[in-house]
């Protein structure tokens, strides 16, 4: 079998999905990209969570050919192949319909930057793309085209949902979780007031610490 630990990792972190109320039924998925030979593990398309083993998981190369697996791969499979075909520094793709996250995709809108953890995790707004059809590669061309300048590991689609991308998979499932979190957060401020924006120069400074002097080193 193909890229055995990898298989493992991203049936793994498929579990986070439903597990931070990220997906319903059988939506949403995990992809992650072996740095060695290119190929890619997704989720089968249509499979429930429970159902979800590393045995099942399909292997695509870079075009979305299908290189092991007996079931089809995500439905999403060309665009997430998309993303990584223009990205040479991602090694994982998400994509939720997580409820605050996707509301804020429903009317087009942003996540503005109004809290100390958008700045950290995201180094700026949540940027909100244009709207694609599902099935080929236009929904990773948008997410790439939004992403363009930007910091943030996510992007909204319109009247979609969130596609995420990280060095590896399970940054790219923290970067959908946090996105889930801050866009519920954002939510909840504006039923008290209008958030205050904050400072872009005060943004740099907290990115930069929790990029380069947060954690353990």
């Amino acid at each position: 079998m193909l890229l055995p630990e990898l298989r493992a990792e991203v049936c793994r972190l498929h579990a986070l999905l439903p597990a931070n109320n990220l997906v319903a039924w059988t939506s949403g998925n995990v992809s992650g990209r072996d740095a060695a030979s290119g190929l890619i593990v997704i989720k089968p398309s249509g499979l429930k969570y429970d159902q979800l083993a590393p045995e099942n998981m399909v292997v695509v190369d870079k075009y979305g050919t299908v290189v092991e697996g007996d079931l089809s791969p995500s439905s999403d499979t060309l665009s997430h192949c998309y993303i990584y075909r223009e990205r040479s520094d991602v090694g994982g793709v998400v994509h939720t319909h997580s409820r605050y996250a996707t509301a804020f995709a429903a009317v087009g809108q942003s996540i503005p930057c109004v809290l100390t953890a958008m700045g950290d995790e995201f180094g700026g707004p949540i940027p909100c793309g244009g709207f694609a059809l599902i099935g080929g590669e236009e929904i990773g061309q948008e997410v790439i085209r939004t992403l363009e300048g930007s910091r943030s590991p996510a992007a909204l689609l319109q009247s979609h949902g969130v596609f995420t991308i990280g060095k590896n998979a399970e940054a790219a499932v923290k970067a959908a979780v946090m996105t889930e979190d801050v866009a519920a957060t954002v939510w909840l401020a504006r039923q008290l007031g209008n958030p205050a924006p904050i400072a872009p120069e005060d943004i740099d400074k907290l990115h930069h610490r929790y990029t380069h002097v947060y954690g353990q080193r």
